[in-house]
């Protein structure tokens, strides 16, 4: 378990500023991750990668010379958030344009997504490149749908050395993905991790079994087998990912071939190098030379006992950056020679949410902005009520960190719409800026998503009448479509979506027959409850959990619930103050 913690939902920031402190040779902390300490050479394109923490060495021990540029930095085992990766890409930017390299999750694609947006606004050029290595999340036909793991760091690697040497955009766009191409990873665990402040580990591996192709936020296993001697491990993940490379199984003798073997957490090394013994035999023995290998601990899951392999075959380009010097916290390699670097190291320790002028609401929006504060309020004392149990229907496939997540998110949008009533602002403001504030520190798809909600809420509210019917109806209904657009959602595949479809029909429906807003909330509401239940009958198509779906029947989504949650205490508030 994680034995040292203050207050979990400090833990990030904590870390950051110890992280920062510890290599202040190297990094320096900005707002929402870090940054190279010494900047790259002006016109030179940087790549800016990111993830949840609880992973290191990734994401942040990763930046340094010969390495990434920056590292955005989401809370644990949640993704960055849009703030947060605009703001480390811009602290790192030097004029030559931007690659943005992740693992495929939906939360990183929408909130690096969301960002790339928001640069590219700027008139910044900037591409990504999304990491799909793990063969246990999807099979060959569908490898754009494999989530990213160990494999990502040669992918940063390749990239960020071509960027060093001077590349174009596109050409370390395009030496990204084809290590992308090149690289395929699989894992298994012992053991689940424990995040901070719980006290049960995510997942449950029986005493003397195996899970495979578990994922290192906390995702269980496909399944579970027999445990294995080292040898026997290592036989069945060299033949499992050669399968996947070749369809007989085998590269051509000559191949060039990189190895890294991975701790994700407990593992020690001296265990490593045991199974590092027989796959070197192995990949040997079948007329394969091994270049650059790694063994230590490379993507890891907090303190999960497992390993994973990763396989990267080479060409010439590829073997040169992959062999290039860096200079890391966490990874190094060969010598690089440091100059003195031009600014002093900076700890933000808080995510900053970008200031918006605060509209001066009429008299009757300023009322619904007070109803909607204490909808906030109200919000999030249930959310802290259900926070252990949201993050245990969020573990049966996922990583656990739903509640958390909603915690965060709730707590910051309260603060915002605080300070938005003392200044006065109307309903729409008021749902804007805590719709910033909840994506900004919540991270993740369900911060991005809540996000995605206020703020179209609050655009389409408007701050100078009190909305009837028919405009709460239209603001529901537009904060479906940028939510079913961006989250890539739809309703059957368990999610948010499920919940947020219906109570919306409900409410058009409500509104075409001329019911208040009072009854017209509450009969959506509960239809929206009923609707969070019978999403436990779902499989779940897109996300964390698609690749365990069958583990997530009988359990409902964990997003569906919270939104019903906050829909009811909503009707409750909105009973008291409205006739």
């Amino acid at each position: 378990m994680t034995y040292l913690c203050n207050q979990p939902d400090m833990f990030v920031e904590e870390m950051i500023q110890g992280f920062a402190a510890a290599h202040r040779d190297l990094i320096i902390a900005v707002n929402g991750g870090v940054v190279r300490r010494r900047q790259a050479e002006p016109g030179q394109v940087v790549v800016i990668i990111g993830g949840g923490s609880g992973h290191y060495p990734a994401f942040g021990g990763l930046v340094g010379p010969g390495l990434v540029h920056g590292a955005a930095m989401g809370n644990v085992f949640a993704s960055p958030s849009a703030q947060q990766i605009y703001d480390v890409a811009l602290a790192a930017y030097a004029g030559g344009g931007i690659i943005l390299c992740y693992a495929n999750y939906a939360g990183d694609v929408l909130n690096f997504n969301q960002a790339q947006a928001r640069l590219q606004a700027q008139g910044i050029d900037v591409r990504a490149v999304v990491v799909t290595d793990d063969i246990a999340s999807a099979p060959l036909a569908e490898r754009q749908l494999r989530r990213g793991i160990a494999g990502a760091l040669p992918v940063f690697k390749v990239a960020a050395a071509a960027a060093d040497s001077g590349e174009s955009l596109d050409e370390v766009c395009r030496i990204a993905n084809e290590a992308n191409a090149r690289v395929r990873t699989l894992g298994v665990a012992f053991s689940g991790c424990t995040l901070p402040g719980a006290q049960q580990p995510l997942f449950h591996v029986e005493h003397g079994k195996l899970a495979v192709g578990m994922g290192i936020h906390g995702e269980p296993g496909l399944y579970q087998q027999d445990a294995l001697p080292a040898d026997d491990l290592a036989e069945m993940l060299v033949k499992k990912l050669l399968q996947d490379i070749s369809p007989t199984g085998d590269l051509p003798k000559g191949t060039r071939i990189s190895v890294l073997l991975n701790s994700l957490g407990s593992v020690a090394q001296e265990e490593l190098f045991v199974v590092y013994r027989k796959v070197d035999q192995l990949l040997h023995s079948r007329g394969l030379t091994i270049v650059e290998p790694v063994v230590d601990r490379v993507i890891t899951s907090f303190d999960m006992a497992g390993i994973s392999l990763t396989l990267f075959w080479l060409n010439d380009e590829l073997e040169t950056y992959w062999k290039a010097a860096a200079d890391t916290p966490a990874f190094k390699r060969g010598t690089i020679l440091r100059s003195e670097p031009a600014t002093e190291a900076v700890l933000i320790p808080q995510v900053a949410v970008a200031s918006q002028p605060v509209t001066v609401g009429s008299p009757a929006s300023q009322r619904i902005a007070a109803i909607i504060l204490e909808i906030f309020a109200s919000a999030k004392q249930i959310i802290e009520a259900q926070q252990e149990e949201l993050g245990r229907l969020d573990a049966v496939a996922g990583d656990g960190d739903h509640g958390i997540g909603m915690l965060r998110g709730v707590s910051a949008a309260l603060d915002a719409a605080k300070k938005a009533h003392d200044a006065q602002a109307g309903a729409g403001t008021l749902l804007t800026l805590s719709g910033e504030a909840w994506a900004a520190r919540a991270g993740g798809t369900s911060g991005a998503l809540w996000g995605v909600i206020l703020n179209t809420f609050g655009v389409k509210l408007g701050d100078t009448t009190a909305p009837d019917t028919a405009t709460v109806a239209g603001s529901v209904a537009a904060a479906l479509c940028e939510v079913m657009q961006r989250g890539k959602a739809q309703p059957g595949d368990k999610t948010l979506v499920d919940v947020l479809q219906p109570f919306s029909a409900a409410l058009d429906q409500a509104s075409a027959r001329g019911i208040s807003v009072v009854t017209a909330w509450q009969d959506a509401a509960d239809i929206a409850n009923t609707a969070a239940q019978q999403t436990r009958n779902l499989l779940p198509r897109i996300g964390r959990a698609r690749p365990h779906a069958e583990k997530s029947i009988g359990t409902p989504d964990p997003g569906a619930i919270s939104l019903a949650m906050i829909i009811t205490v909503a009707s409750e508030v909105i009973r008291k103050h409205c006739p």
